[in-house]
């Protein structure tokens, strides 16, 4: 069993303030996400529009293949695990479906998850 350090104790003033650095840093890196993450979801509602507007499914089967692939590149590349890549990308993609599932309801186009 492993027992954690609540800060109570002593540590090196300059441990606390790499951690502290580190951690700001993290911070920093964690709103650029949530704001780039904002911003593709800013054009994938345009893109929900647009498919409402011309009957298109909500999905795009061969789309997001393409994409997967190639965000697992990226993430090769990056030295990051391609299987956690894909799985990020696939939460990302079927809440896109949802919002463009709804965005088509509320067009009166009907479309269906089954039809996606």
């Amino acid at each position: 069993m492993t027992t954690s350090n609540t800060g109570t104790g002593a540590v090196d003033p300059a441990v606390r303030e790499e951690l502290a650095r580190l951690r700001d840093s993290i911070d920093n890196i964690d709103a650029a996400v949530v704001h780039m993450l904002a911003e593709r979801f800013k054009c994938t509602q345009q893109v929900g529009h647009l498919k409402a507007r011309h009957q298109l499914p909500p999905a795009d089967p061969a789309r997001e293949a393409k994409q997967i692939a190639r965000l697992r590149a990226l993430a090769e590349s990056a030295k990051l695990d391609p299987a956690f890549a894909e799985k990020f990308l696939n939460f990302i993609i079927a809440e896109v479906i949802h919002h463009h599932e709804r965005i088509a309801e509320d067009n009166g186009n009907g479309t269906t998850p089954a039809s996606a």
